[in-house]
């Protein structure tokens, strides 16, 4: 293998493609093109732009994108031009992907605590009803539900909403 900028001349020339046409296809600046070809690195945006500037190029032609964009990784890291500003955008990227995986790591681990928490509390609501129920039956349970404790506490607070629904509609109204 030569190096990859006269490599990737020689493609689009053996195809007679023209600059104007790839850059018409891909909307691609020639200028970039050009930095392609003469193994000018520095010229181009960076990291996934050019990476896509790659792909895009030689996907214009005909060619296989994974392996040519391969293979200006090697002539970047060959060459040296690349600066640690442009090499951090290749480490921004693949740090985005492995946020998203620990983001959704994350909610899963909480979609399992909170399955479980639910269960739990199923569990222990089955549980008491279950004590009721049974003290019920022997008798030392005078009702399966507290109706007057449960009224008590539906009353108070149905009050106390309608209190303060009331405050906010006279709070609106001036």
């Amino acid at each position: 293998m030569g190096n990859f900028g006269e490599d990737l001349r020689k493609e689009r020339l053996t195809r007679g493609v023209a600059l104007e046409d790839i850059s018409a296809v891909t909307k691609i600046s020639q200028r970039h093109l050009i930095a392609l070809e003469q193994e000018r690195f520095r010229l181009l945006p960076g990291g996934i732009l050019s990476k896509g500037i790659v792909r895009g190029y030689a996907g214009a032609l005909g060619l296989d994108p994974q392996d040519w964009t391969q293979r200006f990784l090697q002539a970047c890291d060959a060459s040296g031009q690349l600066s640690g500003d442009q090499r951090g955008w290749t480490t921004f990227a693949s740090n985005v992907g492995k946020a998203r995986i620990l983001h959704r790591e994350a909610v899963e681990v909480r979609l399992r605590w909170f399955g479980a928490i639910l269960l739990l509390l199923a569990v222990a609501a089955g549980g008491f009803l279950a004590v009721r129920y049974y003290g019920l039956r022997e008798g030392w349970w005078s009702t399966l539900l507290p109706m007057r404790e449960i009224s008590a506490v539906f009353d108070g607070v149905w009050n106390w909403t309608a209190l303060h629904f009331e405050r906010s509609l006279a709070w609106l109204r001036h």
